[in-house]
């Protein structure tokens, strides 16, 4: 939804309940002071869905730092040697299955 669309239906609202509370009451004052304080009922409500969200997000990244950090800490003590000896491996294993393959077939 985009910000103007936003605005415009929050004044809305806010200009409905406005009315709504001034026909019900007769009241000018009462009708200020109701929409104030829906207006500030909706920002605190924001303001924690906000908080709700972070809390959320941060859950979740931080199964993924501690997964980064183990990662990291594997990654830090290998020396160049390993990465060729894994590739290498690697290699191994596929062209083992590579034979295999050709001996299933008649």
């Amino acid at each position: 939804m985009r910000l103007i669309i936003f605005y415009r239906l929050l004044g809305m609202v806010l200009c409905g309940n406005a009315v709504t509370v001034y026909f019900a009451s007769d009241s000018i004052r009462l009708a200020v002071f109701t929409t104030l304080a829906f207006w500030l009922i909706l920002q605190v409500a924001y303001f924690a869905n906000l908080l709700f969200l972070i809390w959320r997000s941060s859950g979740v990244r931080g199964e993924q730092r501690a997964e980064l950090f183990v990662s990291s800490q594997k990654v830090q003590f290998q020396s160049s040697d390993s990465d060729e000896v894994r590739n290498e491996s690697s290699d191994v294993r596929q062209r083992n299955q590579m034979l295999g393959m050709a001996m299933l077939l008649p």
